[in-house]
């Protein structure tokens, strides 16, 4: 949890008010919930997210969250996927077919088409950056 702690510090940090920007510089992911409450929180004030950096696991769920007209990125943006780990009331970790195609189904087309042509959410990432990760979504300026 401190480690989230650190990533939503790292986010909240880059919250510029002028600007009305919210700008991703180094997330490795964490748990889903916390960021779909962050994601769903910029989402409702309008802002516009810069991913600026590595953006892992579920900090990837901003594609999901947040119109793709009010997401840039920079030449630094990363973007790395991978399969749910599903951990039960005992602490075991495990993989669901079901969890998977909810995560891949809530991203655009764009990106789930990229993720299909690159093996498909697996356990280990996949990363989108670059020429690819700018053919869908556009540079900040």
């Amino acid at each position: 949890m401190r480690h989230l702690s650190f990533v939503f510090f790292l986010i909240a940090i880059s919250v510029a008010p002028a600007s009305a920007d919210v700008r991703i510089v180094s997330s490795s992911g964490g748990v889903v919930g916390s960021y779909l409450d962050l994601f769903s929180r910029v989402r409702r004030s309008g802002e516009r997210v810069i991913i600026d950096g590595p953006c892992l696991s579920a900090c990837t769920l901003v594609l999901s969250t947040i119109p793709r007209r009010r997401i840039c990125v920079t030449p630094r943006a990363i973007l790395g996927f991978h399969a749910p780990a599903i951990i039960d009331q005992e602490g075991h970790r495990y993989r669901s077919r079901e969890a998977t195609r909810a995560v891949l189904a809530s991203y655009p087309p764009p990106v789930q088409t990229w993720i299909k042509h690159h093996g498909g959410l697996t356990q280990d990432l996949i990363y989108l950056r670059g020429r690819e990760l700018a053919a869908i979504y556009p540079r900040c300026y």
